[in-house]
């Protein structure tokens, strides 16, 4: 994993680990309305590490289909990263060149 997914996944990791702290802080509170937010709590909590399980794994299937394509096709991968690099040095080149002036 590089560094902003490793970040990123810590922080999640966080707030989830925060989340479950505050629910066993409050749970000798009583009263209905912290009662309920628990019960919101512990349903966003689950559903969020549904989709962040969703999102990982989406993320890592596209990345392991970008590599296998890449790895099958260097060549036309190596043209497509020229032509791109080449298309952005001329437009941010054309922008400078109108802002100098």
């Amino acid at each position: 994993m590089n560094k902003q997914t490793q970040a990123i996944s810590n922080d999640v990791s966080q707030l989830a680990e925060d989340a479950r702290a505050l629910l066993t802080a409050t749970a000798d509170v009583a009263g209905e309305k912290v009662g309920e937010a628990r019960k919101r709590l512990a349903v966003a909590l689950e559903s969020g590490k549904e989709i962040y399980s969703r999102v990982r794994d989406k993320a890592v299937e596209g990345a392991k289909v970008a590599d296998q394509t890449v790895r099958e096709n260097p060549y036309q991968a190596i043209a497509i990263g020229v032509g791109v690099g080449a298309l952005i040095g001329y437009l941010v080149g054309r922008r400078c060149s109108r802002n100098c002036d």
